[in-house]
């Protein structure tokens, strides 16, 4: 039931690009979107669907930084390891983090998939070095301390968000 409501959803995607081999990347960026990765099962969906092959879409999806094909937390967190980040000591932000959420270099994702923690050339925010961005929230002048402090007002955040929902 759960592999049919997965399509179902990739479907109307698909759908609202009128089936279209050339809305490959709005249709991919849809999905991801939607799952917060692309799963090989569904990109060869999305092949058979568009009429094209699956390689030319896992093609498109694995050369675009943009796509994974590994699931990612709710919550995407990139620290920003660019040079003026980095002469700020970014990567003790990315340390602190990692520690924090109790990841290591070949795990990035929590366990609980709340977290994902990636470091990336840079983000466009030099002024506020050293920075991150968790989802699209932009957070500059960073400590460690500070980092973990935001993690922790997610983490009690989405813990309320868990006690009203069970309230219902």
């Amino acid at each position: 039931m759960e592999t049919l409501r997965k399509f179902e959803k990739v479907w109307e995607i698909i759908d609202q690009n009128g089936r279209d081999s050339s809305r490959l990347i709005p249709i991919l960026q849809a999905v991801q979107a939607e799952y917060r990765y692309l799963p090989e099962e569904i990109l060869t969906f999305i092949a058979t669907s568009v009429g094209i092959s699956p390689a030319r879409v896992f093609g498109v999806a694995t050369f675009y930084s943009l796509f994974t094909l590994k699931p990612k937390g709710k919550y995407h967190i990139r620290v920003c390891n660019g040079t003026a980040c980095h002469v700020k000591r970014s990567m003790d932000l990315h340390n602190a983090l990692q520690k924090k959420l109790n990841l290591r270099d070949e795990k990035d994702t929590t366990d609980d998939m709340l977290f994902t923690l990636e470091t990336v050339n840079c983000l466009g925010a030099c002024g506020l070095a050293p920075a991150m961005v968790v989802n699209e929230e932009v957070y500059g002048q960073l400590t460690p301390e500070r980092a973990n402090e935001i993690i922790d007002d997610i983490i009690n955040a989405e813990a309320h968000n868990e006690q009203d929902t069970h309230r219902l």
